[in-house]
């Protein structure tokens, strides 16, 4: 990310909530720097948010484009208890890791930590999960602090690493797996046939080969 991408970013809202059009709020920042996107993507930030983007970059300060949506007040989700089936499928959805649960147990909204996002409500199978007005008649900037603005950005970055650290945690655990069926392969196959052996053994060991090639590349 460059300097004009960086400072961009940080006049961003990071709710996270990807209404203008791109995976977060970073990647948006940066198709701005870009020249890719405008600076009235970002309902969230609203109005405001296109004012400060506008000074930041140079570019006339347009409404906000409805095709991404209307400001709003500030909001924050709620699960209703005794609808919720424990699917876990708001938890890998939001950003910032503002709900806890556990399969097949009831989840619940850490309100603080929760930016509106919205990302949760589409996934639930049995449509539990409603927004509650936390802002009044306040919307965009004029609802939203500095200071959630930062936890945002905070949350989203932790959970990130999180997500990485675990998806790698995963595959380091299968590739041992693989490695210790290696070692004794006809005991651990029910093949028995030599000729099958070998195939299965070229398998796992191609498997195992990608699988390390993909751990010790570069991210990006």
């Amino acid at each position: 990310m460059n300097e004009l991408a960086r400072r961009i970013d940080q006049a961003l809202p990071q709710t996270q909530c990807q209404r203008c059009g791109y995976p977060d709020c970073a990647r948006y920042a940066q198709a701005i720097a870009d020249g890719e996107a405008g600076i009235n993507q970002c309902p969230p930030g609203g109005q405001e948010g296109v004012q400060r983007l506008a000074a930041l970059t140079g570019r006339p300060a347009l409404p906000l484009d409805p095709k991404f949506g209307i400001e709003g007040p500030v909001t924050v989700a709620v699960i209703d208890e005794a609808w919720c089936i424990g699917c876990t499928l708001c938890i890998k959805a939001c950003p910032t890791d503002a709900i806890v649960g556990a399969n097949k147990r009831m989840h619940t909204v850490i309100e603080p930590v929760c930016t509106g996002c919205e990302l949760c409500i589409p996934v639930c199978p049995v449509d539990c999960i409603s927004l509650d007005n936390v802002s009044g008649e306040r919307t965009g900037w004029a609802g939203w602090s500095p200071a959630q603005a930062a936890m945002g950005r905070e949350r989203y970055l932790a959970r990130q690493q999180r997500v990485a650290r675990e998806a790698a945690e995963h595959a380091q655990r299968l590739e041992h797996k693989a490695e210790a069926k290696l070692a004794d392969l006809a005991a651990a196959s029910t093949l028995t046939e030599p000729g099958a052996l070998d195939r299965k053994r070229a398998v796992i060991e191609a498997a195992l080969a990608r699988a390390r090639a993909k751990r010790q590349a570069p991210p990006g």
